[in-house]
């Protein structure tokens, strides 16, 4: 199969969709993968690096997506390169479907494979494509947070771990899962008074078995969250439901509620975010602030990380990329339900059934 890999063209979006340890992969196979020049170089992989794994390197993303049987990338097209994709070619990236109507039209218009990372999901209901930018952006959620809660970017003026004398301060995540757990541990790690709310008893066990004492459960509902954004500093959404849209758990008139300069930490805003006035940022501009509250919802986190990003996202892609490969994305869905159930649109269906409840679309069943 001829793999295509684009630079990415999203604001500050600085990862690539394979290592040249993956390349070498495809190539021993007798794969043939043309990169576009300078794709992997904000990554920490250079041109060299590709052809020295049997790479071919081409000099614009026009000529990658006309000759490529299969695009990988990191992030969704966006509008410079709805017109490059072409009609059957396979195009394997995260797509967050459910939250840009624009998009999902488009890829249906290209009659193209959209198959997305985040909605392969294994027998074991985990989405193990997600997973490690869930973990970089559970973590980078309690950085940046911490970040964005000194004084002179209009945060509280908080350190979250404290000093002697002094309390550490508050952070309440919103959701248990892989985000959750990852920024749990960071802000717990830090010092802080952490919080983790869910719905899902399960999980609340889990975190109250392997995290530290000082991180705390609390079962989710509206009551509770409107009590605990009183006295928290840091506020981390990372509620996922799967290829839907996220829930607002929080609303435009709970702002009022919290402290000024209170920050929130949108994690969920790839899904449309689970806060009402959660709009996407980038890490160029990466805040605003809506009644004395920051807000930093930068759509593309893992982004900042490249380097880490770009390995953690290999690691998991590679085997699914092999398969598609190998088999072609027909044969390679029929043997492995797991990847399956990443396919989202299919030669301009909707196969994917909370992608067309989000858009009163019509669903495919494959």
């Amino acid at each position: 199969m001829i793999i295509g890999i684009p630079k990415e063209i999203k604001n500050n979006e600085s990862r690539v969709g394979m290592t040249p340890a993956g390349v070498f992969e495809l190539t021993k196979r007798k794969h043939t993968v043309y990169i576009q020049t300078e794709a992997g170089i904000g990554s920490g992989f250079f041109d060299e690096d590709y052809i020295d794994v049997g790479a071919t390197i081409l000099p614009t993303i026009e000529e990658v997506y006309l000759i490529a049987e299969m695009i990988v990338k990191v992030k969704e097209p966006i509008e410079l390169e709805y017109s490059l994709i072409t009609p059957n070619q396979i195009v394997f990236t995260y797509f967050h479907f459910a939250s840009s109507e624009t998009l999902t039209k488009a890829m249906m218009k290209s009659n193209a494979i959209c198959i997305a990372y985040e909605t392969v999901e294994d027998d074991e209901g985990t989405l193990p494509l997600l997973t490690p930018m869930s973990e970089v952006a559970g973590r980078m959620a309690v950085q940046q947070g911490a970040k964005y809660l000194e004084k002179p970017i209009k945060g509280r003026g908080i350190l979250l771990g404290g000093v002697p004398g002094v309390s550490p301060g508050k952070v309440l995540i919103l959701g248990a899962g892989v985000v959750g757990v990852q920024a749990a541990k960071m802000a717990s790690g830090l010092g802080a008074h952490v919080t983790v709310m869910d719905v899902n008893m399960k999980r609340l066990r889990y975190v109250n078995d392997v995290l530290p004492s000082h991180v705390v459960t609390a079962f989710s509902n509206e009551y509770s969250i409107r009590q605990k954004i009183k006295d928290h500093d840091l506020i981390i959404g990372g509620v996922l439901l799967k290829g839907a849209k996220a829930p607002k758990l929080i609303t435009r008139e709970m702002l009022k509620e919290m402290r000024p300069g209170t920050v929130l930490v949108d994690v969920a805003v790839d899904q449309g975010g689970c806060m009402e006035t959660t709009r996407p940022t980038t890490h160029e501009d990466p805040t605003y602030i809506i009644d004395d509250i920051v807000h930093y919802c930068v759509a593309n986190m893992p982004g900042a990380v490249p380097y880490t990003s770009t390995i953690a996202l290999t690691n998991v892609t590679l085997s699914y990329i092999l398969k598609i490969a190998d088999n072609g994305w027909e044969l390679a869905c029929d043997n492995d339900a797991s990847l399956a159930k990443g396919l989202n649109i299919v030669k301009g269906k909707v196969v994917y059934k909370e992608i067309s409840d989000a858009f009163n679309l019509e669903n495919l069943k494959l």
